[in-house]
């Protein structure tokens, strides 16, 4: 089983000078630590507005100082937002392309649609369209990514001419697509479209097993028709993870900083009223906390035989990836990092043992149906070289708008074949120009 490390960039109240730097600067470190560790991926989240749940609004920034400081951790976006009205398809397609050059080939291309209103409105957008924006945004992305070039779009949620998006990713035709899930509808959705499933849900192994043996018996059938140009199939989970020799040291440290995650999304994304700026959760959680008397997804607190067995058992019923949560609540920065060095040297051994061996024999396996679920994807036609239509100059159009002559501002630039050599014009006349428009 592959292993991951989680971030929401959680910063509950109160909010001292520096507090936000220290956040990121020591999931930076937390972070590298995991890559020299061996950990497999690295997952960042992309929220807005959710204050001390999710600081994570930027999270292609974050990102690329992650590949900077790492060598071997799969940098995944857990999730990017997918609709177009959070983020432009180009713009995706460029920053998936550009951090996965400068990562070397190491990005996984999480996809959501957003579960809560106030970050919905916050970008005028209403839950009847979420899901029909996540597929045009995710569809075109990958589109963009495979084709020289692009051939334009008039859809729904966004429209663009033909342009050729640069620069294109490392990784062939696109990196690995996965989808954000929270239930099991969601979970059979992304094998249909033949993503990987992001189960942002805590569940036992058992239950985890009959998701996933749904998930890949999608995947072998012809209800699987991918939306990019490539499947991945694999179904990763969460836990939170905090381990010590002690297992009452390890409650301490960890379980009310993952109580806290599971308090302060259903707050945002179920039950809760928020005053931005005004609301302080962590001061309400305070009040509940002891009342809590379950804690879904909490396995993995605890010592290092406790954890070990615990996750053997997801193991065992074919789960490929665990990704665990730590930055949580009011964790702090040095017990993170005990963790993960005695995770490393105590629990991971046994989990990653004869891990080539499982994948290789899988791919194996589901080759033949991917062959065929990928003959079954619809695609956009190519254009010839002679349909590709040409984009004029801004000058070129100015000119042709005024009567005027902005071909001058060429100088010993401009194109001779529309007149010849013509003299450099001066700043002045440039400027004057460009106000006219």
């Amino acid at each position: 089983m592959k292993l991951g490390v989680f971030y929401e960039h959680q910063l509950p109240q109160p909010w001292g000078a520096g507090a936000e730097q220290k956040l990121f600067n020591d999931a930076l470190d937390q972070i590298e630590l995991a890559d020299r560790l061996g950990f497999d991926h690295m997952w960042e989240v992309e929220h807005h507005f959710l204050e001390e749940y999710s600081h994570s609004s930027a999270p292609e920034v974050f990102l690329g100082a992650v590949s900077q400081r790492t060598r071997n951790i799969r940098i995944g976006h857990g999730i990017c937002l997918s609709s177009p009205r959070y983020n432009h398809p180009a713009r995706v397609a460029e920053r998936l392309g550009t951090l996965d050059l400068i990562s070397n080939g190491r990005v996984e291309w999480g996809t959501g649609e957003s579960g809560s209103l106030i970050e919905m409105h916050g970008f005028g957008i209403e839950p009847e369209q979420k899901t029909a924006m996540w597929r045009e945004g995710v569809e075109q992305t990958a589109n963009m990514m495979t084709m020289r070039p692009y051939p334009g779009y008039e859809g729904q949620f966004f429209s663009m001419p033909v342009r050729n998006v640069v620069p294109k990713p490392v990784q062939k035709p696109h990196p690995p697509i996965w989808m954000a899930c929270s239930r099991r509808e969601s979970i059979l959705r992304a094998a249909r479209h033949g993503v990987g499933a992001l189960v942002f849900g805590f569940v036992e192994a058992s239950q985890a097993k009959l998701w996933r043996d749904e998930y890949y018996a999608i995947i072998k059938s012809e209800e699987c028709v991918p939306i990019g140009h490539a499947v991945n199939a694999n179904f990763a989970t969460l836990n939170g993870m905090m381990v010590h020799e002690n297992h009452d040291e390890a409650i301490r440290r960890g379980l009310d900083g993952f109580r806290f995650f599971g308090y302060s999304i259903a707050h945002y994304a179920v039950y809760g009223e928020h005053q931005p700026g005004v609301t302080n959760l962590w001061k309400r959680f305070l009040t509940i906390k002891d009342d809590m008397r379950e804690t879904p997804g909490s396995g993995s607190i605890g010592t290092p035989k406790s954890v070990r067995e615990h996750l053997k058992g997801y193991a065992d019923v074919g789960i490929d990836q665990m990704i665990f949560i730590q930055q949580s609540g009011m964790n702090r920065h040095e017990h993170i990092c005990e963790a993960l060095e005695l995770f490393a040297s105590e629990v991971m051994p046994e989990l990653k043992e004869r891990e080539d061996e499982r994948v290789k024999k899988k791919d194996e396996e589901l080759a033949p149906f991917i062959e065929k679920a990928l003959a079954r994807k619809p695609r956009m036609a190519e254009l010839a070289e002679n349909e590709v239509p040409n984009v004029e100059s801004i000058g070129i159009v100015l000119e042709r708008r005024s009567g005027k002559d902005y071909a001058t501002a060429g100088g010993t630039y401009a194109d001779p074949t529309r007149g010849g050599a013509i003299p450099m014009a001066s700043r002045e006349t440039f400027a004057k120009a460009a106000k006219a428009g």
